[in-house]
C-alpha cells in the first residue's frame, strides 16, 4: 500500500463523527485540533483533562464541551472517537479503556514497547468493530511516496542502507520526555520515528542486529540512543536519536547507483516545501517538493479507518510491527 493511499487524501464521504480529546498536551493544541477541525468527516465534540480549568480553557479556544475526567469523556454519546495525546505511561491504559467504551482509537506515539499488549489492543479493537491507530503523522506527507516511487523506477538501483536521525537539544528537565515515570527517553520520545522509517522502506522481515541507549543520569532517562537493523533481504538500517543533540530531522536511502536523502523528514510544517537530494554518479539534484499538511491528511486517514475499520486494519498491524521493534531494541541495548 502506498503512502498516498495510506494518507486517505479524499473526502469520507460520511457524517461527521464526534471526536474527544483525552488531555490537554501541548500538540493537541498546537497542532492536532486545528487540523482535525479542517478534516472533513470528523468533528471536535469534547476535551478532557482531570483538570477541568484546562479543559475549560482548551473548549473555549476551540468551540467544543469541557468535560472533567478521562472517564467522563468515554462515557459521553456524541464522542465516538477519541484523539490520545497523554503521555507515553497512558496510552496502553487509556487506549484500552477507549475501545473498551466502544470509541474508534487514534493514539499518539509511542503506543507501547510491550508486542503482546499491542496485540491486545488491536484484537479489541477488531472484535469490536473499532478502528485503531498508533499515530506516526509523517508517513502521511507525500514526499515518502516520492522516495519509495524514486526507488521503485530504480533511480538509485538496488537499495542497501538506510540511516535515519532525528535529535533535539537538552531542554527543561521538566518536561515529560525527561521523566522515567511517565515513560520519557529518547527511544520512545523520538527514537522510535527511525524506527519507523526504516518500517516503511525495508521489507517485512525486519530484525534488530544490535542498540545501544545512554542513560541520563540526571534524568534517569535514556538521553541517546543506536539501533541497528536488517530485512529478509539484507539492506541494513542505522537509526540514531538523542534528546542531547543538535537539531537532526533526515533520513536516506544508499543503493547501487545513487541516494536519496530528506532532510527535513518527519515534521515539516503545512507551508513547508521539502526539498529531496538525488545522487547519481556526478550528478546531485535538488528537488523542492509540494507543501503539505501532515496533521490534516493524518486525520483525514483516520476518518476513513473509523468509517471502515475492516478496510483499514493495516493501522493495527502497524503498531503491532512497530511494538515488536521497540521491544526488540530494548531487548538488545539490554544486553
Amino acid at each position: 500500500m502506498t503512502v498516498n493511499e495510506l494518507a486517505g487524501v479524499g473526502g469520507t464521504g460520511t457524517a461527521s463523527l464526534g471526536v474527544g480529546v483525552l488531555g490537554a498536551a501541548d500538540i493537541a493544541r498546537r497542532n492536532a485540533i486545528p487540523a482535525l477541525q479542517r478534516c472533513s468527516g470528523l468533528h471536535l465534540a469534547a476535551v478532557a483533562s482531570r483538570d477541568v480549568a484546562k479543559a475549560r480553557t482548551l473548549a473555549e479556544e476551540f468551540g467544543c464541551e469541557a468535560v472533567g475526567g478521562y472517564d467522563n469523556l468515554l462515557a459521553r454519546e456524541d464522542v465516538r472517537a477519541v484523539y490520545i495525546p497523554l503521555p507515553n505511561s497512558m496510552h496502553e491504559e487509556w487506549s484500552r479503556a477507549a475501545l473498551e467504551a466502544g470509541k474508534h482509537v487514534l493514539v499518539e506515539k509511542s503506543l507501547t514497547v510491550d508486542a503482546k499488549v499491542a496485540r491486545e489492543l488491536v484484537e479489541t479493537a477488531e472484535a469490536g468493530g473499532l478502528a485503531f491507530m498508533e499515530n506516526f503523522t509523517f508517513l502521511f506527507h507525500p514526499q515518502h511516496q516520492t522516495v519509495r516511487d524514486l526507488v521503485a523506477e530504480g533511480a538509485i538501483g538496488t537499495p542497501q542502507v538506510l540511516s535515519a536521525s532525528l535529535g533535539i537539544p537538552r531542554n527543561n528537565p521538566d518536561l515529560i520526555r525527561y521523566r522515567p515515570e511517565l515513560a520519557g527517553g529518547t527511544l520512545r520520545e523520538n527514537g522510535c520515528y527511525p524506527l519507523r522509517a526504516a518500517l516503511l522502506h525495508l521489507d517485512e522481515q525486519l530484525s534488530v542486529v544490535g542498540a545501544r541507549l545512554r542513560m541520563d543520569p540526571e534524568t534517569g532517562v535514556d538521553i541517546a540512543g543506536s539501533a541497528l537493523l536488517v530485512d529478509g533481504a539484507g539492506v541494513t538500517a542505522q537509526c540514531d536519536f538523542g534528546l542531547a543533540h543538535a537539531y537532526r530531522n533526515t533520513y536516506a536511502l544508499w543503493g547501487s547507483e545513487g541516494r536519496i536523502e530528506l532532510g527535513w523528514a518527519f515534521n515539516p510544517r503545512p507551508e513547508t516545501r521539502p526539498k529531496l537530494r538525488l545522487q547519481r554518479g556526478d550528478s546531485l539534484e535538488e528537488r523542492e517538493l509540494p507543501a503539505a499538511d501532515q496533521f490534516q491528511r493524518m486525520f483525514q486517514a483516520f476518518a476513513l479507518a473509523c468509517a471502515n475499520p475492516e478496510a483499514h486494519r493495516h493501522f493495527g498491524a502497524d503498531a503491532v510491527r512497530q511494538a515488536v521493534l521497540m521491544e526488540e531494541v530494548l531487548r538488545a541495548a539490554s544486553r
